[in-house]
């Protein structure tokens, strides 16, 4: 699951990517539980981000 986020404005907006990400995770779980109850939610993590205070970020930076 890929979320993106675009702002104009002087903060970032990762918080809310990586909330996108875990409601359509939740969301999946709730549609598949009963199919599989030992189903797992991995791995959320910010793989890049640009602009706002801090500047450009990314894994691969």
């Amino acid at each position: 699951i890929q979320s993106e986020c675009r702002l104009r404005g002087s903060t970032g907006v990762e918080m809310e990517a990586l909330t996108a990400v875990c409601v359509a995770g939740l969301t999946i779980y709730d549609m598949c539980k009963a199919v599989d109850k030992a189903m797992v939610i991995g791995e959320v993590k910010l793989l890049k981000k640009s602009g706002g205070q801090s500047g450009d970020w990314g894994i691969d930076q």
